[in-house]
C-alpha cells in the first residue's frame, strides 16, 4: 500500500513562512543577531542606527560579498534626506560599528561597501554572555530532569 501523501499546504511551510507567509519570505529575509537588537541601548545605538544596520544586513549576502547600498537608496526606504544618512553612518564608524571602503573608478565614485566587523566585535561579549546563560539554564533543566522524586524540602526555623 502506498502511503498517501499530505495535501495540507500548511504542512509544507517552514516555520519563518507560516509566522510571515510564504510569499513574504520568498520576496527575501535578512538575518541579523538578536544581540544586537536586545543589547542596542548597550550598544549605544539610535533607531535609525539600528535600522541602518538591518538595511545594510539586508544586502549583504555572502561573508565576503559586503553590501554596497548608496545612501539615496538608504534614504528613501526609510523615507529620511541622505544626508541624515550620512551622519548617522559617519557616527556609526566612528564607533567603530562600521568601516566604510570607498569605490572609485576612473569615471568617479561609486557606493561605499560597509563593513561590519566593528559591530560583530562589539556585539560578541553579550553573545558570550547569552551563551554561557543558555548552557547555565541547560544544565540546571539537566540536573532537575536526572533527579529522582520531589524536591528536598529544608525546615525554615523562625527565630
Amino acid at each position: 500500500m502506498v502511503a498517501k501523501k499530505q495535501t495540507d499546504s500548511s504542512a509544507e511551510l517552514r516555520t519563518n513562512e507560516k509566522k510571515w507567509t510564504k510569499p513574504l519570505m520568498e520576496a527575501g529575509w535578512t538575518a541579523l543577531p538578536s544581540v544586537i537588537i536586545e543589547n542596542q541601548r548597550q550598544l549605544d545605538l539610535t533607531p535609525l542606527d539600528l535600522n541602518i544596520i538591518l538595511y545594510l544586513a539586508s544586502k549583504w549576502w555572502t561573508a565576503e560579498g559586503k553590501p554596497y547600498p548608496s545612501k539615496n537608496t538608504m534614504a528613501a526606504a526609510m523615507n529620511v534626506h541622505p544626508r541624515t544618512i550620512q551622519k548617522h553612518i559617519a557616527s556609526l564608524e566612528a564607533a567603530n560599528y562600521i568601516r566604510r571602503e570607498e569605490r572609485r573608478t576612473e569615471a568617479g565614485s561609486r557606493t561605499n561597501i560597509y563593513h561590519l566587523d566593528g559591530l560583530i566585535a562589539a556585539a560578541r561579549p553579550f553573545a558570550d554572555e547569552k551563551l554561557l546563560d543558555i548552557k547555565e539554564k541547560t544544565e540546571i533543566r539537566k540536573i532537575r530532569q536526572a533527579r529522582k522524586g520531589a524536591p528536598k524540602l529544608k525546615l525554615v526555623k523562625d527565630d
